[in-house]
């Protein structure tokens, strides 16, 4: 059969379309690229110049079969290349409604696995522009894929400033890497191997990155049951280390037999056994946890394996291991308290996630955006005119200068509470500058002991987030961890 070929001007256009595909979604090349695919040099909407781009390499496509070449098999090298991207850039945006409107009814129907009634309509589109029908099944696993990691990033980080629009491209490049080529060709069912660890203060939003990392794994689709093997609902398990005793930590992390210890009368399952071969495992405060369950975690990620607490049999773990800590990890890394080998296991990818304070300082119109998706999560439908009478009762009650010790997770309850009372009054007092008060009473020696020891104190409070915390930081017990932040807050400074 003869060979098809592109014009050099078609060559050049699909170049421009393999270029949207690789680059992140999230970043400012994407605009730029289909700037460049709809020929246009004035500003659009984010929104209306993504459908003009997608009708244009609809019409192009629309050439290729109107002049007879619209069989990828046809083509060969380069060629075969860029319109193999075209038709795939094609056939997801198609379908991006239909798999949006997919996630919805599985997030409504959770553990099970909904039916994909587009399904072969889609793989019918793939494998009639030449694709295998192997091919074409894997491909709209991709597909899904993307979607869910761009819903999940787009829908549950919103903000404008620099450091939430950097945040967005890292978690895409966590899910899918920062080639995607790489990644379809050797990764797409390798990601087990690269942990991720997460820093940030208390309230930023750790448990929202790590969700839409775990939530955003490569399912596959099972065609003859017209199902993804696996609902993404329980792919992703979350387990706050802290709040669990070192007598039980094992357990619920790696389970145990019955009779493994005193009170085990029945085996247990933990965390690792449960998670989905797809999801992920979410390990909060992960800075928390003694040097013992560090060698058994570390274990986990080299080997792959794990053992019951009261059995010797060896189970493998297949999903991804997702930790969290505040930035006090590096004084742990130095006094010995957190093992060095453990962290860089873990450390395949760091992700920090920006406090609040700071995405307001980038950019003030953040409040906006983070106030409409608050409402919106509480009422359940967008009100622009409640979150903006919100917004002049956070500036009646709250000074300009408010540093949010507690980031979003604060801000999240300061609307609860204006929603309730119409009133907020601040609880707990933030002290912004108590790192520098400490530092410069070192510096000069001019405070006593109790109020270095205070002082210390509410600046691991403000960073930690509880007295609970602090006392694991600092080896004090909560009560007098409280008494010293109780007086340092009614110490005049």
């Amino acid at each position: 059969m003869a060979k098809f070929s592109l014009a050099a001007s078609e060559r050049d256009f699909f170049h421009l379309v393999t270029r949207a595909i690789l680059v992140n979604p999230f970043s400012n090349e994407r605009k730029r690229v289909e700037f460049e695919i709809c020929g246009l040099s004035s500003k659009l909407s984010a929104y209306e110049l993504h459908k003009r781009s997608k009708q244009i390499v609809t019409s192009r496509l629309q050439q290729l079969k109107e002049s007879g070449r619209n069989d990828i098999t046809r083509f060969s090298g380069n060629d075969r290349y860029l319109v193999e991207n075209a038709y795939l850039y094609h056939a997801f945006h198609l379908f991006s409604d239909a798999f949006d409107g997919l996630i919805k009814e599985q997030i409504a129907k959770e553990d099970s696995p909904v039916s994909v009634g587009f399904a072969k309509e889609a793989l019918a589109l793939l494998t009639g522009s030449g694709f295998s029908s192997q091919e074409a099944v894997r491909y709209f696993a991709l597909f899904y894929q993307m979607r869910r990691a761009y819903y999940f990033i787009r829908k549950g980080l919103v903000g404008r400033s620099r450091s939430m629009r950097a945040l967005r491209q890292s978690l895409w490049s966590n899910v899918i890497t920062n080639d995607i080529r790489l990644y379809t060709q050797h990764l797409w069912n390798r990601m087990e191997d690269f942990s991720t660890l997460l820093l940030g203060e208390t309230g930023t939003g750790k448990g929202t990155a790590a969700a839409a990392i775990g939530r955003s794994g490569y399912i596959p689709f099972n065609e003859r049951k017209g199902i993804f093997t696996e609902s993404f609902t329980r792919a992703f398990i979350s387990i706050t280390l802290s709040h669990y005793s070192e007598q039980l930590i094992e357990s619920e992390l790696f389970g145990h037999r019955k009779g493994a210890f005193t009170g085990a009368i029945e085996a247990h399952r933990g965390i690792f056994s449960r998670c989905s071969p797809h999801g992920a495992i979410f390990l909060d405060e992960i800075g928390e946890v003694s040097l013992p369950i560090q060698v058994k975690l570390l274990q986990v990620l080299q080997e792959r394996s794990y053992s019951a607490v009261g059995s010797h049999e060896k189970q493998r773990f297949k999903g991804r291991v997702i930790g969290a800590a505040n930035r006090t990890l590096d004084a742990l890394l130095t006094e010995g308290r957190f093992r060095y080998d453990f962290y860089y296991r873990l450390c395949s990818d760091i992700i920090s996630i920006p406090p609040l304070r700071q995405r307001l300082q980038e950019d003030p119109d953040e409040m906006t955006d983070l106030l409409e998706h608050t409402i919106r999560r509480i009422i359940g439908y967008s009100s622009p005119e409640l979150a903006a009478d919100i917004a002049l009762k956070i500036k009646k009650y709250l000074p300009s200068d408010y540093q949010w010790s507690g980031n979003v997770r604060e801000l999240e309850q300061c609307v609860r509470r204006l929603l309730l009372k119409g009133s907020y009054e601040i609880t707990v007092t933030a002290s912004p500058h108590t790192g520098d008060l400490l530092q410069e009473a070192i510096n000069s020696g001019s405070m006593s002991a109790q109020e270095l020891l205070a002082c210390y104190c509410k600046l691991l409070y403000d960073r930690l987030g509880s007295y609970e915390s602090v006392a694991r930081q600092i080896s004090l017990d909560r009560r007098t961890v409280k008494k010293h932040i109780e007086y340092w807050l009614e110490k005049p400074v």
